[in-house]
């Protein structure tokens, strides 16, 4: 039967190709106003460094062809070792993909690669971690080369010629790699196991993105834009809770779709109109879901009542389907939807004449906005130990967040995704941290001038799931520890790097200037719920110090006890430490959540009273409970 022939006048007045599950919201096209606007949007993105010199980028594809090359060569002797015909080992092939950033051609200047290596069927995933891997320790560009095997999605992670790399790999049911292989295709998936296909999914994911979008170049100008301006607002980060790189493309690539002709000036001011109304948790889908009975868990809240919870969706459009945002809080989301309403009101002057996109991007003062902060530090005697410490701590912080948030006298637990070098308790001892600044909003209480919170068992879940994981992981060395701390404001100075802290008002604490600048004085400006103890038997230059002690392992509790204090108490499960102070702090007194209370700041008795402390038991799990507690003026 022939084919029917198609008439050209009929084609061009048929209805262009159709992108996403509905139609269009508008296919006007831009104006000569839209024009300039997007050029002066690429000029204000310049000085962020959110493009990269056409040498630099040269100097990337070079990398991934050798990079390239050596999987091929490889493979090639992986194939001889496993007596392979030389008929299938000429053609047997392999190849070097990659995704994220790089391959949506959205990265920045010094930007690490997301990369992966596909094999056939014949090479296992041992052969990757063992000679693939010493292959690479032979070649003169590798350094810092390292893998790590056992995690989620297993990584070899490098530094190819100065630039950073992480190599995923992949091992798929053919005898050969063609250089043709389209991963999008679901066929691939069967006959593997779960690890290749996580690796996998990068890929996949990122491909469709870009096979799903109308216009690659207005996607990849608005996609830049958006990541700088989540970045500078402090909202992104997937593992706090917020959105990652691949989330953030989903939404502008869902947002080109519904305005399929227009530029990215006008694509940035839509995209926040169109995710400041959105009704969450309605889902955003760049595709209708295929089920390609492979039998994989797919994002289904009909089938999976877990999904049912998830707060913000925004579902992956490779097979299986994901949800990229499950750690998405209520405090996070509430954050990012207020953000796009700024977002928005800022783009609506910008289109109006009224402001230039420098106000877009410019950051908002994090250390400003809240009244009180919840300090979180993570510390580790060995470098190599504090990577891995501050990893998992990382992982973590979204568990506390949520303690927090669903605290009844709290409203908003809002962590910054910048993370900051920790104080150092003194020069002689050699230790590495890392510091995350939490804002809280307390609830706004009638009736009553003073609120009573207590933060107990908000944060002593948090630090016992912390150092449960790490016992069960064997990652567990002595030191590692966890402090947390109640801020106010007016003290982040203290701890905080001067450039962090724009202008600081003066405080009434000129007295403290000539101690140790790596020293921390967390008596500042207290709002402990509890009252001041009567100094009986301390000369008349000091007045006591209060600190509550709790959720501290027993190694890291006797070096604090060896500093002389005043008096130590045990109340309960609660030890209580009296430390002299200076007389011009004499009316202060701070309760704090802390397992290193950097004794150095405060003058130290020459004796103490330790006759009533117990023995603590010798278990690396914290034994001792928090206390948090705050009086909170209104």
């Amino acid at each position: 039967m022939p084919f029917p022939i198609t008439n050209p006048v009929q084609t061009a007045q048929q209805t262009p190709k159709h992108y996403g599950i509905t139609s269009p919201i508008s296919l006007v096209l831009p104006k000569e106003l839209d024009l300039v606007l997007t050029q002066k949007l690429t000029e204000a993105l310049k000085p962020f460094g959110v493009f990269e010199e056409e040498l630099e980028l040269q100097r990337r594809i070079l990398v991934l062809g050798k990079l390239n090359t050596l999987v091929k060569e490889w493979i090639h002797e992986i194939s001889e070792s496993k007596n392979i015909p030389a008929s299938l080992i000429e053609n047997v092939g392999g190849k070097i993909f990659t995704f994220g950033s790089y391959r949506l051609g959205v990265h920045t200047k010094g930007a690490d690669i997301d990369a992966l290596c596909v094999a056939p069927r014949h090479v296992e995933r041992s052969d990757f971690f063992t000679s693939f891997y010493d292959k690479l320790k032979e070649q003169e560009e590798v350094k810092d080369l390292r893998a790590v095997e056992e995690a989620f999605v297993p990584v070899i992670k490098l530094s190819f010629d100065g630039i950073e790399i992480d190599i995923l790999f992949a091992r798929l049911a053919l005898q050969t790699i063609p250089e043709n292989l389209d991963l999008r295709d679901d066929s691939l998936l069967k006959n593997l196991d779960i690890r290749c296909i996580r690796s996998l999914n990068g890929c996949r994911v990122t491909d469709e993105i870009l096979h799903l979008v109308p216009n690659i170049e207005n996607f990849r100008l608005t996609l830049r834009a958006i990541k700088l301006w989540a970045k500078r607002h402090n909202i992104y980060s997937n593992i706090l809770g917020f959105l990652g790189g691949v989330s953030w493309a989903m939404l502008v690539a869902r947002t080109c779709q519904l305005y399929p002709n227009a530029v990215a000036s006008t694509l940035v001011h839509k995209f926040f109109l169109v995710f400041s109304k959105w009704e969450w948790p309605n889902p955003v889908l760049l595709k209708q879901p295929e089920d390609c009975n492979l039998n994989l868990p797919v994002w289904d809240p009909r089938v999976t009542p877990s999904d049912r919870y998830h707060l913000m969706p925004i579902i992956t459009p490779a097979y299986p389907q994901q949800n990229s945002t499950y750690n998405v809080s209520v405090s996070t989301r509430n954050i990012m939807v207020e953000e796009f309403k700024q977002g928005l009101a800022i783009t609506d002057e910008i289109l109006q004449n009224k402001a230039d996109w420098s106000k877009l991007f410019e950051a908002p003062n994090f250390f400003q906005k809240y009244k009180h902060y919840i300090v979180l530090l993570a510390s580790a005697p060995t470098e190599k130990q504090h990577l891995e410490w501050v990893g998992l701590v990382e992982s973590k912080i979204r568990i506390l967040v949520g303690n927090l948030e669903k605290n009844e006298f709290i409203t908003l637990a809002h962590v910054n995704p910048q993370s900051f070098p920790g104080p150092k308790e003194g020069i002689d001892k050699e230790e590495f941290s890392t510091m995350w600044v939490i804002g809280i909003d307390f609830k706004k209480m009638e009736g009553s001038e003073h609120l009573n919170v207590d933060l107990t068992f908000d944060i002593q879940s948090f630090t016992d799931t912390v150092y449960r994981q790490a016992i069960t992981s064997k990652m567990f060395e002595p030191d590692m520890k966890i402090t947390v701390m109640h801020v106010k404001r007016k003290q982040l100075h203290q701890l905080l790097p001067d450039l962090v802290i724009v202008k600081r008002r003066k405080h009434s604490t000129e007295g403290l200037r000539g101690m140790n600048d790596s020293s921390v004085d967390l008596s500042l400006d207290s709002d402990n719920s509890m009252s001041m103890p009567s100094p009986t038997s301390t000369s008349s230059s000091a007045a006591l110090f209060l600190i509550y002690i709790f959720s501290i392992p027993p190694y890291i509790l006797q070096p604090l006890l060896s500093v002389p204090p005043f008096k130590v108490k045990w109340e309960m499960h609660t030890i209580k430490v009296w430390y002299p102070v200076p007389e011009e702090l004499s009316s202060q007194v701070v309760c704090c959540c802390v397992a290193d209370l950097f004794p150095s700041c405060f003058q130290k008795m020459a004796s103490a009273d330790l006759s009533d402390v117990p023995l603590l038991p010798a278990n690396p799990i914290p034994v001792l409970k928090n206390s948090i507690k705050l009086r909170l003026s209104r």
